[in-house]
């Protein structure tokens, strides 16, 4: 393992140097990754094609838009994002500079997932470089063309050192996980968070873990079951279900059930058509043990739509579930597959009772015309994110943190998020040497009057323009006490 070893090192001395924290360096960077998607787009989709079925489409809309977003946010904001951020004085310090200064962690680790393997990658590498630190990537092996693509093409466009890749399996990622970094983001399963966050604990380092979960979906009687089922069907079977955020199971009114089964079916084929397996748009799971860890979900549950598979080219159709025992097998793990349980509920009450007994989802959908009962459900429950009569698009939104809460994950990133998730805030007081008779009175030796001047003074903070009146006012009546003082007038 010398070549992490190697990597590990060679990125510590480019941060030491202090090559990543030059603004005009951390642009080149975001600049270089933007030519690297424009200039080798072909390859990426080639790629994503072999390990996931990917058409063009879905590379430019699912992988690369994100990326490209967040890269020009960066480029628009980055000297905004680095100004030092001026705070609120107190009277103590009203006539000091009081500021946060935004500073790079150092070296971090970036783990990747193999279900979005570019973009899952890459928009929080654009993080990274923006905030001025270095950065260790490590691509999931599971998307295996992907993986070895970005370790061919990153340091072909990116600073070598600065910005190396490591390619390997689960002994490879444990010994990564063995060095010191000062910040790693993990994007995969719990379970795996588990072995990263224990890793990261006997060096102290803070983690951002994107995890997932069994993301529910309320669909209210009152509501356009036609659009509802439509935009459930897109959010589920999207990347062949391959998604941490497509709804996991529907909440519903028994009554409405048979409907929502119908209406999503014929989302369905409008989507993929009469035979999903043919159509360009319908992607593949990702390799046999997960074709057949999702196969072996559905055993015992009732089919009502689709169930159709083929091992050889690793294709299960978008299966719909119904009669789902609450505590069964399928209900209990994050499916991650083109498969959608239905469980029937009496109303929002017991849906709410229902997602709140069950560990805390990185998304939650509602589907109603009630705007009461979805203001309900949010202040109700808890989840990483929320969208309301949509799937998975509050994911594609920079100005909001992208997240879980519990066991979905904690800490958050995407636009200006991914730069603080990053960047170390840094609290600065700026005093002159000058003027020390006004600190006198916090000088032993002690007495009423100092302490009774003190507190009065530490209790003066809020609105800065008034605190600086003030201050100037008292500054003006203690040069008047020193000048009779010294002068005797």
């Amino acid at each position: 393992m010398d070549r992490i070893k190697t990597a590990v090192a060679g990125a510590r001395a480019a941060y030491n140097l202090g090559k990543t924290r030059p603004l005009e360096f951390r642009l080149q960077q975001l600049r270089a990754m933007e030519k690297m998607l424009t200039e080798r787009k072909d390859l990426i989709s080639e790629a994503l094609q072999r390990d996931l079925h990917k058409n063009d489409f879905a590379v430019q809309i699912y992988e690369l838009a994100g990326i490209v977003g967040e890269i020009t946010l960066a480029l628009n904001k980055l000297p905004e994002w680095m100004e030092p951020e001026h705070v609120t004085k107190s009277m103590m310090t009203i006539m000091d500079t009081v500021y946060i200064h935004r500073q790079p962690l150092g070296v971090v680790l970036i783990i990747g997932a193999w279900n979005y393997p570019l973009a899952l990658v890459l928009q929080p590498l654009v993080g990274a470089i923006a905030a001025g630190n270095a950065a260790v990537v490590k691509p999931s092996e599971v998307s295996g063309n992907t993986a070895q693509l970005l370790a061919q093409l990153l340091p072909q466009y990116l600073d070598k050192e600065a910005y190396p890749v490591i390619t390997g399996g689960a002994e490879v990622a444990a010994e990564l996980l063995k060095h010191p970094f000062d910040h790693i983001l993990y994007t995969g399963s719990a379970a795996v968070g588990r072995i990263v966050m224990e890793a990261a604990a006997k060096h102290l380092t803070p983690v951002t873990l994107e995890l997932g979960g069994k993301s529910p979906c309320y669909v209210d009687t009152n509501c356009d079951l036609d659009i509802a089922c439509r935009r459930i069907a897109w959010g589920r079977y999207t990347n062949c279900g391959q998604t941490c955020i497509a709804p996991d199971y529907i909440l519903c009114n028994k009554s409405i059930q048979d409907q929502v089964v119908k209406k999503i079916g014929t989302s369905i084929a409008e989507f993929y058509g009469s035979d999903p397996q043919k159509s360009p748009d319908y992607g593949r799971i990702v390799n046999r043990r997960h074709f057949q860890r999702i196969m072996s979900l559905l055993e015992g549950v009732n089919v009502v739509y689709g169930g159709k598979n083929d091992e050889g080219d690793l294709y299960i159709a978008p299966t719909i579930v119904t009669d789902v025992d609450p505590d069964s097998r399928i209900m209990q793990e994050e499916i991650f597959g083109p498969v959608l349980p239905i469980v029937t509920v009496n109303g929002v009450d017991e849906a709410i009772a229902f997602i709140s007994r069950r560990d805390k989802p990185l998304a939650l959908y509602v589907f109603s015309h009630d705007k009461k009962l979805i203001q309900k459900m949010i202040g109700m429950t808890s989840s990483g994110g929320v969208t309301a009569n949509d799937c998975l698009i509050h994911y594609s939104i920079a100005a909001l943190p992208f997240g879980g809460v519990g066991k979905s994950g904690f800490g958050a990133y995407h636009g200006k998020h991914s730069f603080d998730t990053f960047s170390h805030r840094r609290a600065c007081v700026l005093k002159s040497l000058a003027m020390e008779k006004v600190n006198n009175i916090r000088y032993a030796p002690s007495n009423d009057s100092k302490m009774k001047w003190l507190l009065w003074l530490l209790a003066k903070q809020g609105d800065s323009k008034k605190l600086q009146l003030i201050g100037f006012l008292i500054l003006g009546a203690l040069v008047s006490v020193i000048m009779k003082f010294y002068f005797k007038w």
